[in-house]
């Protein structure tokens, strides 16, 4: 948790050169249309960082997505979280259109055959 605070600070300020060059060029229509227009470009750039940061479980390793109040795909069991792996190592199912979500049981099944002598 720590490094993803550390990453959103890094982002925030990051944002400041961005909007402050924003808020200069938009001067003539005056301190507040050049401040919101700054924000409305700003919020257009640091939607998807956000999002990309608030979204994963974890930034540098295994990225899991959990979801609630799922049936497991594998044992059909009903569950109040599931989870899919969707990206460590050479493992990446980012582009899956149909993503299987598993309970907590059948999710660590699932982990130890993918990954049977790495971990």
């Amino acid at each position: 948790m720590f490094k993803k605070f550390l990453l959103y600070a890094l982002r925030w300020q990051l944002s400041t050169p961005i909007l402050a060059v924003c808020v200069i060029y938009f001067k003539p229509f005056g301190d507040t249309t050049s401040t919101i227009i700054a924000n409305v470009i700003g919020s257009c750039i640091f939607f998807w960082i956000d999002r990309w940061l608030f979204r994963r479980t974890n930034l540098f390793g295994e990225i899991w997505e959990v979801r609630k109040d799922i049936v497991c795909h594998d044992c059909n069991t009903p569950s109040v979280k599931g989870f899919r792996l969707i990206k460590a190592g050479d493992y990446d199912r980012t582009e899956d259109k149909n993503p299987q979500y598993r309970c907590l049981v059948c999710a660590k099944k699932k982990y130890k055959t993918i990954f049977k002598g790495d971990k």
